[in-house]
């Protein structure tokens, strides 16, 4: 049976703001595929987890959920062509924090504009500094670094996108290993103040690039079921872990011909940012480029199931529609089902 799961990390409005942005998403084929599910789950979010509630599912979807961390690191690394054999290894990301009134906060890495040149002359900088901890420091793209640390396989850490907006302290590597990471952090903090990267960066108006942010250890020889998986609108690290990263979007409809889990993430950045003009601007693209053809698809054969997960930082719904049950006529569609 070809059935495809959509991941639409903050496709769910925040409660406060629920009613007031359905009443103006006009969307009328997600209407119709939430309003004629064969099944609607609230699905549980562990707080205990230092993820998005997506995150922690595609996790455990591809096997890769190991004691409250998302192991991705080894299968991002395939995607980026970089496999290794031994070791613990993380993702490591460039990174800005910066002080709000009471607190520390970490940017969106998408809204960084890190260019390949910027990039690698930080990397290169702060590598003997890797090196002489005992981390191995490998490039993946400009805003993906990895870094083996087989003494940190202990290291708790957070998603990046689980803690941009928060309060930084709550987020932060935590653990036996934390210590012997601040000290690291702190020499490379100190290594890129005042770097003529980031004096050029911020003479443009962009964020300095003063810390970097480890996650997702996993052992180098962690295998995951990642053949199933596409991505459309996805950062580079996303898209090398559905083992494309170089390669343009993908649609669910170019992934029709075989059951697929589909991670599309054009909506995280205006959420992130609380940009809910340019959220509404998102779904109704998403209307057009994903939920019609996704309905079309479903009404004519092509399509037997549909799965749509849909989330916000503290909510997780799962809806499941069948070709069977959108000949539920009698069901008015309605984006009510989006509302707490």
């Amino acid at each position: 049976m070809t059935q495809i799961s959509l991941v639409l990390p903050f496709a769910l409005p925040p409660p406060e703001l629920a009613p007031d942005l359905i009443r103006a998403l006009q969307a009328p084929a997600l209407a119709t595929l939430i309003s004629r599910s064969a099944l609607r789950q609230q699905l549980p979010v562990d707080d205990h987890i230092r993820a998005l509630p997506h995150e922690a599912w595609l996790a455990q979807a591809l096997g890769a959920s190991a004691d409250g961390n998302l192991a991705l690191a080894g299968a991002v690394m395939r995607g980026y062509g970089l496999a290794q054999q031994d070791g613990t290894w993380f993702i490591v990301h460039p990174a800005h924090t910066q002080i709000a009134r009471s607190h520390l906060l970490i940017a969106d890495m998408r809204r960084l504009q890190l260019t390949e040149a910027h990039s690698r002359a930080l990397f290169e900088l702060a590598k003997p500094y890797f090196d002489e901890s005992g981390k191995t420091l490998l490039y993946g793209d400009a805003g993906t670094w990895f870094m083996r640390a087989d003494d940190w396989a202990a290291l708790e850490t957070s998603t990046p996108d689980s803690a941009v907006g928060l309060n930084l302290t709550d987020w932060m590597p935590k653990g036996a290993p934390s210590r012997a990471f601040r000290m690291l952090q702190n020499e490379v903090q100190m290594l890129w103040f005042e770097h003529p990267v980031n004096t050029e960066r911020e003479a443009r108006g962009l964020a300095a690039i003063n810390s970097f942010w480890p996650w997702g250890a996993a052992p180098a020889s962690a295998g995951l079921n990642t053949s199933l998986l596409a991505t459309s609108d996805a950062l580079p690290w996303m898209a090398a872990l559905a083992g494309h990263p170089q390669a343009a979007p993908v649609t669910p409809v170019d992934a029709l011909g075989t059951d697929a889990i589909v991670l599309c993430d054009a909506l995280t950045e205006a959420a992130l940012a609380t940009d809910w003009a340019g959220w509404l601007q998102h779904m109704h693209r998403l209307e057009q480029t994903l939920f019609a053809p996704a309905l079309a698809a479903l009404i004519d054969g092509r399509l037997k199931q549909v799965q749509l997960l849909l989330s916000h930082r503290t909510r997780h719904l799962a809806l499941t529609t069948t070709r069977f049950s959108q000949r539920a006529f009698w069901r008015r569609p309605t984006l009510d089902r989006l509302l707490p």
